[in-house]
């Protein structure tokens, strides 16, 4: 069972490699990020690279390529292995770009997926002003579900100290300013 399991998802791996269709590429990065949730997957997803895959598709232009791709790493953002490696390879500047997504499944993927990466050492970089800011608009959204995950996130994961100086730095800031950097075209 293993072995099929594991080339079934080689199979995977190599038909989004290989096929030029756009809609065959997101079937197979909705299927692999299913496929992240499951811990007897964990291995061979590793040895696939997969978690690779899933940063590379943060920067892509197909909207659909980053929601899956952010799905896939918040899937896989609980696990400590997986976890450090998302760290390890610009994770977290590339998720904040997500933060600026019109879609707002890839923007709840991304507040989960850095609320999963905070450790003691990634914690200043995922709490930063520019974050914060995003947050506090987030808090305020009329999406009930953006709105309760920020406020998740500005309690868990941030100081009321931070908090308090983010909410200040806005009030002197037009709300057009974002903060965080909108992708590069």
């Amino acid at each position: 069972r293993c072995s099929d399991r594991f080339e079934y998802l080689q199979t995977l791996v190599t038909e989004f490699q290989d096929t030029d269709s756009e809609e065959a590429k997101e079937q197979v990065l909705a299927n692999l990020a299913n496929f992240s949730y499951d811990p007897k997957n964990y291995d061979h997803l590793r040895d696939l690279q997969v978690t690779d895959l899933f940063l590379d598709m943060l920067t892509e232009e197909n909207e659909n390529f980053v929601e899956f791709g952010m799905g896939g790493l918040c899937n896989l953002s609980m696990v400590p292995e997986f976890r450090d490696f998302i760290l390890q390879n610009d994770g977290i500047n590339l998720i904040t770009n997500c933060l600026s997504s019109r879609n707002e499944e890839t923007v709840l993927s991304a507040i989960t997926t850095l609320m999963n990466l905070i450790t003691a050492n990634s914690r200043s970089e995922i709490t930063q002003p520019g974050v914060l800011h995003c947050m506090l608009r987030f808090s305020l959204s009329e999406s009930p579900r953006l709105r309760n995950l920020a406020s998740v996130f500005l309690q868990d994961c941030c100081s009321n100290e931070q908090v308090a100086q983010a909410e200040e730095q806005m009030q002197g800031q037009q709300q057009t300013a974002l903060g965080i950097p909108l992708p590069k075209d």
